[in-house]
């Protein structure tokens, strides 16, 4: 029936691909917890601040965004995508700190080091 039908109005046989609903980032961070878990009641691996695990959701969101940004952008990497990338790089820094029980007076020069190189990507950008 659609052989009858200009080329135009037929339907089209190859429907775009649906994009991936957000959901799928939650469903890592929890694959991810229950690996420590898992590993932590199988060999005695010690994580200091377990509870820290659930700010990865954020980051790992952030970032996820991020990239969706940079490849509809066609692979520039845009103000609107940066924001997301600096903004899960600190979460990740973060949880990292919180998870390895790293002291924060060591480790406070790696949030300005990141904040400057989102700073350098928006100069270089203009």
């Amino acid at each position: 029936m659609s052989e009858n039908l200009p080329s135009n109005e037929r339907p089209d046989l190859n429907p775009p691909a649906t994009q991936r609903s957000p959901a799928w980032i939650g469903g890592v961070v929890l694959i991810l917890i229950g690996i420590v878990f898992l590993a932590r009641n199988l060999t005695g691996f010690e994580l200091g601040n377990w509870w820290a695990l659930f700010i990865l959701i954020p980051a790992f969101g952030s970032l996820a965004q991020a990239w969706r940004l940079y490849q509809s952008s066609g692979g520039r990497l845009t103000p609107a995508a940066r924001g997301p990338l600096t903004g899960g790089l600190i979460l990740l820094l973060v949880a990292a700190i919180f998870l390895f029980d790293v002291d924060w007076g060591q480790v406070w020069p790696v949030f300005l080091i990141v904040i400057g190189v989102g700073a350098l990507f928006t100069s270089f950008s203009r």
